[in-house]
């Protein structure tokens, strides 16, 4: 039987000891949907939403949270992001809004957790800015769609969000 990471011998909660690893070009992309009425959609891309800039907005609040990650997952490491972009389109199909992340670090662990949490951050700031205007709002679908480097090597997720 393999060993919960996280755990210690004593059955406490520990951060994984990483100095034993050799750092690596780490990459880890990640998305996630916000549902919303078609009406809304509409109102983002005519510039009449309450509280302004909603895309542009959501995207630095993804970029910004990424940063931060580890002070808000308590085991993860803080690690020196090289990279960390946040996507948002809109589509018409769900309609909503379709959002991706990608994340790099030259480290000694990945960063799957900074991809989720900027996309889970960028999809909660777009139903901030949107809660006036739509109650409807679901978001969606949060997933790592891939990752890179490290021993366990690289990694790519099948199908859309």
């Amino acid at each position: 039987m393999s060993r919960l990471t996280h755990i210690s011998d004593d059955g406490r909660a520990a951060m994984v000891d990483v100095s034993g690893k050799v750092p690596t070009q780490r990459v880890a992309t990640a998305e996630g949907t916000l549902r919303c009425a078609a009406a809304t959609l509409d109102k983002v891309r005519a510039g009449e939403t309450p509280k302004g800039s909603v895309i542009q907005t959501a995207e630095l609040a993804g970029i910004m949270a990424a940063k931060r990650t580890a002070d808000l997952v308590p085991l993860c490491h803080p690690l020196p992001l090289t990279k960390a972009a946040v996507t948002i389109s809109i589509d018409d199909a769900l309609p909503g809004f379709r959002v991706a992340a990608e994340v790099r670090t030259l480290g000694a662990t990945g960063v799957e957790m900074e991809a989720l949490t900027a996309v889970s951050v960028a999809c909660l700031t777009l139903f901030d800015m949107l809660k006036a205007v739509d109650r409807t709002m679901v978001i969606d679908s949060i997933r790592v769609t891939s990752k890179s480097g490290g021993k366990s090597g690289d990694w790519e997720g099948g199908g859309a969000a």
